[in-house]
């Protein structure tokens, strides 16, 4: 068997202080095909650690069996320093607690890290290019000093990440449906991915703006296509955000049914000699996350939605009310927040009182929105 746990210790910012990381592997080190799962990225967010540990036994026992064609890297809860974010009874879990960085924010721009090693030796296989460049980013990984628990985290996780050939980071959203975050460029090759997760949308965007795990690779590939337009390059990994819906719903039933969406994904790409199970409904194409309204209040004040998550709404719609809780009419007065959007109500806030410029709701529609366009995408 192959199935093994790792552990691995992180020094700490603080004397004394170390965390520890525990990672599994599974399947032949010298497989044509590598995977990279990773979950609670923002430590707060818990249904993918949920999915997670019901797909391990599931590898587990096709591992047993010498079912496992791929080699999978699984970190089940890959930021355990933001788990130790706990101030006041809270969990603090999106953002480094010492510089308020979202963990999901400002990874590495590999290209200019990597640009000078490859250049005068790429060629005319495409999968020799992959490899050069593969190289190349281990090397700089490998020439890399972390100062801080954080680097060393982000340099080891980076490590797995870009040699895989498919590379998953489980996210949920606040209260939310399923739905996908991936680059362009990977549609529709990651549509069976989308059926089998069962989403009801995949947004789609080069760069969101804030340098997101899951667009580190993509860009690394497309940047060094532009930059090498009489070499073959093509895209050197498969990279997703899978959102599991919101905060609250991690519990076994529902863990269970978002490992068997996995398994069957694994199993149709042929990575898992094993039966899918029954094949799933397709799931909607995907479109632009330009697209996609976050809507947001102007004003203080205390949330009464009047649309569900799934409902269909038109373009000045009325989605919530805003009750003002200061000036002449205090907690008398309620104002409509409308759609700017023709679409569907894709997510909302649990926390019901709300600050000025706070998104409130995601609104996924299907034409690019002028005040999206090129714009800074995330919430954040």
């Amino acid at each position: 068997m192959t199935f093994t746990l790792h552990r691995t210790a992180l020094a700490g910012d603080t004397p004394g202080a170390t965390t520890e990381l525990y990672w599994y592997t599974a399947g032949p080190e010298d497989a044509a095909m590598k995977v990279h799962l990773q979950a609670a990225l923002h430590a707060d967010e818990q249904p993918g650690t949920m999915a997670l540990h019901h797909l391990l036994p599931r590898l587990r026992d096709a591992d047993a069996a010498g079912q496992l064609k791929a080699h999978f890297t699984i970190f089940p809860s890959v930021n355990p320093l933001g788990l130790a974010n706990y101030a006041l009874r809270h969990h603090i879990g999106r953002y480094d607690i010492e510089t308020g960085v979202n963990y999901n924010r400002r990874w590495p721009d590999l290209y200019p890290q990597v640009a000078e090693a490859i250049a005068g030796r790429l060629g005319r296989d495409p999968g020799a290019n992959i490899a050069i460049i593969r190289a190349a980013v281990a090397d700089w990984i490998d020439s890399q000093q972390p100062r801080t628990a954080i680097q060393q985290l982000r340099l080891l996780v980076l490590r797995s990440a870009a040699v895989s050939d498919i590379v998953l980071d489980l996210h949920c959203d606040d209260d939310s449906l399923k739905h996908i975050f991936t680059s362009p460029e990977l549609m529709p090759g990651l549509q069976d991915l989308a059926d089998w997760m069962g989403v009801v949308a995949t947004l789609t965007a080069e760069d969101s703006g804030g340098g997101s795990f899951d667009e580190v690779l993509p860009t690394l590939y497309r940047k060094a296509r532009l930059a090498h337009p009489d070499h073959p390059i093509p895209s050197g990994a498969e990279t997703a955000t899978l959102e599991y819906r919101g905060r609250a719903d991690s519990f076994d039933a529902i863990g269970a049914e978002d490992a068997a969406g996995l398994f069957g994904f694994f199993a149709t790409r042929g990575l898992i000699a094993a039966d899918p199970g029954a094949r799933p409904v397709p799931a909607p194409g995907p479109t632009p996350f330009e697209a996609t309204e976050v809507l947001r209040v102007d004003a203080p004040g205390l949330l009464a939605y009047r649309v569900a998550l799934g409902d269909r709404v038109r373009k000045g719609q009325p989605i919530a009310d805003l009750i003002a809780m200061d000036g002449p009419d205090a907690f008398m007065a309620r104002r409509p927040i409308l759609a700017g959007t023709d679409g569907f109500v894709l997510s909302r806030v649990t926390g019901k009182y709300v600050v000025r410029g706070a998104g409130i709701a995601k609104i996924v529609g299907s034409e690019v929105l002028p005040t999206r366009a090129g714009a800074y995408l995330l919430e954040d």
